[in-house]
C-alpha cells in the first residue's frame, strides 16, 4: 500500500527522506494539482487528507497527500478510525499518503495497528545519542561517503566531536569541507577540518566529564557555554543521564568481578568493546555508591524541567549537587 508513516526527533534526515519520496511521486508539472500538505492545526485534517488521497491524480505521476505532524497515533477519535479503516486499503496506487510526527506511534492504538497493518514504510528517524561516539562517527563518514568527502579516521572523530548528533549541521559543514577539497584527491587532515568546521569546543560529554572529576567551576563554565549555544536544557539533561547509565552499568560489572570486555560492553549497551577499558580508567576513583547517587538527582533535574523551572538556576544547582558527590572521591 502506498502509506508512509516517518516519525523521529531527526528533523534532517526526515526532510530529505520526504524530499525523496515527493521527487519519486510527483511529476513536476503537475506538483500544483497531485501535491497537498495538511497543517496540524484542522479538526479534520486526516479525514481531509484520507479524501484528498481517494481523489484521482491530474495529468502526470503520482498524488502525494502529506499530513505534517499528526497525531492521529497518540489520539485517534472513533470517527477517525473509522475513516482510517474504510480508507487505507483501498487507497489507488498511484496516490501516496504520508504522516509524520517527531513523537514515536503508541503501538496500543487501533489506528497505530491500522497504519503498520497497510503501510510500505513504518520508520523511525532517531537521534543518535551523543555519548554513543561510534555511531555518530559512523554518521560522519556515511555523510561524507554521499557527499564525496575524504577523511582520515581522525577527521572524522573530529567531525563528531564537532557536530555531535546534530545532521543538519553535520551535512552543512560537509558541504563547506566538500567545497574546499574540490579538485583534490587527497583526505583532508586535521588542521584543515579545525579551521573550517564550526568550533563547538564544548559539549554535554565534557560537562559530564567536568562533573565526573567534581571540577564545579569548569562544569559551570562548561553549563553556561552549551547554554550560550542554544543547546536545549532537556538534551544536556538526556546526555548527562545516559552517560552516568553507560558508567554506572560499566562499575557494577566491574564489581561484580567480570573481567571480559565483551560482556561488559554487552551489558552497558556499548557497541565497541574496545572503549571499555578507557571508560574504566575515567570512573577508577568514583565509587558504586557516588555513581548511584547521581541518577536521581538527574531524574530529578529532567522531571523539574519538564514542569517548566527556570533551565539555567535548575541546571547549575543540580551540577553543583553532582560535582559535590563526585568530588568526596578525590579528597
Amino acid at each position: 500500500m502506498p502509506i508512509y508513516v516517518y516519525w523521529g526527533e531527526d528533523d534532517f534526515a526526515m526532510e530529505k527522506a520526504i524530499v525523496v519520496l515527493r521527487d519519486r511521486v510527483l511529476d513536476p508539472q503537475w506538483i500544483s494539482f497531485n501535491y497537498t500538505a495538511f497543517p496540524p492545526d484542522g479538526d479534520d485534517a486526516v479525514i481531509q487528507a484520507l479524501n484528498q488521497a481517494m481523489t484521482p491524480t491530474f495529468g502526470a505521476g503520482g498524488r502525494l497527500v502529506w499530513l505534517i505532524n499528526t497525531s492521529v497515533c497518540q489520539h485517534c477519535p472513533e470517527n477517525v478510525l473509522a475513516e482510517l479503516g474504510r480508507s487505507l486499503p483501498v487507497i489507488p496506487e498511484n496516490s501516496f499518503l504520508l504522516l509524520t510526527n517527531r513523537n514515536k506511534p503508541d503501538e496500543r492504538l487501533k489506528s497505530t495497528k491500522l497504519l503498520k497493518q497497510f503501510a510500505t514504510e513504518f520508520k523511525e528517524f532517531p537521534l543518535i545519542p551523543p555519548w554513543k561516539t561510534e555511531l555518530l562517527v559512523q554518521s560522519v563518514n556515511q555523510a561524507a561517503q554521499t557527499l564525496g568527502v575524504k577523511l582520515t579516521a581522525k577527521t572524522a572523530e573530529l567531525l563528531a566531536e564537532s557536530v555531535g548528533n546534530d545532521t543538519r549541521l553535520l551535512y552543512n559543514e560537509m558541504e563547506k569541507l566538500r567545497l574546499y577539497a574540490q579538485g583534490s584527491n587527497k583526505p583532508l587532515d586535521v588542521d584543515i577540518v579545525s579551521k573550517l568546521v564550526r568550533n563547538t569546543t564544548q559539549n554535554s560529554l565534557q560537562l559530564a566529564a567536568a562533573i565526573r572529576t567534581g571540577d564545579t567551576a569548569k562544569a559551570l563554565i562548561t553549563l553556561a557555554d552549551l547554554i550560550n549555544a542554544a543547546e536545549p536544557g532537556l538534551r544536556i539533561v538526556a546526555t548527562l543521564i545516559g552517560q552516568f547509565r553507560t558508567w554506572l552499568w560499566v562499575k557494577i560489572m566491574m564489581e561484580s568481578g567480570e573481567r571480559n570486555q565483551q560482556a561488559i560492553a554487552q551489558a552497558a549497551d556499548i557497541g565497541n568493546p574496545k572503549r571499555i577499558y578507557f571508560l574504566q580508567q575515567e570512573i577508577r576513583l568514583l565509587s558504586l555508591e557516588q555513581l548511584i547517587s547521581c541518577l536521581p538527582l538527574l531524574l530529578e533535574l529532567e522531571v523539574s524541567l519538564k514542569q517548566g523551572a527556570s533551565e539555567m538556576s535548575a541546571l547549575q544547582t543540580k551540577v553543583i549537587e553532582l560535582c559535590q558527590i563526585c568530588r568526596a572521591s578525590s579528597q
